[in-house]
């Protein structure tokens, strides 16, 4: 199915690892490891460095076409945390 929901979204000027990222994200809640090991895993970074970049990439008006909803609640949650 995320393969499918993939193939449907309209094309997107994000670099590969932004896409990455954002997939991971939506799907971190399958995970059968912990989300910060699965982070160290695939991406090579330390949790901290994956959010900053997550958030750098929320940001970019270029993630809201490429994933509006998940983009959207991840803007709302870092709001929310930054209160």
């Amino acid at each position: 199915m995320g393969d499918e929901r993939r193939e449907m979204r309209p094309p997107s000027d994000l670099d590969r690892r932004s896409r990455e990222i954002l997939d991971f994200e939506r799907e971190a809640w399958k995970l059968s490891v912990t989300k910060e090991r699965a982070i160290r895993e695939r991406f090579g970074f330390s949790p901290s460095r994956y959010h900053q970049v997550l958030h750098r990439i929320i940001d970019r008006p270029e993630a809201l076409v490429y994933d509006p909803m998940l983009v959207r609640r991840l803007r709302r949650v870092r709001e929310v945390r930054r209160r």
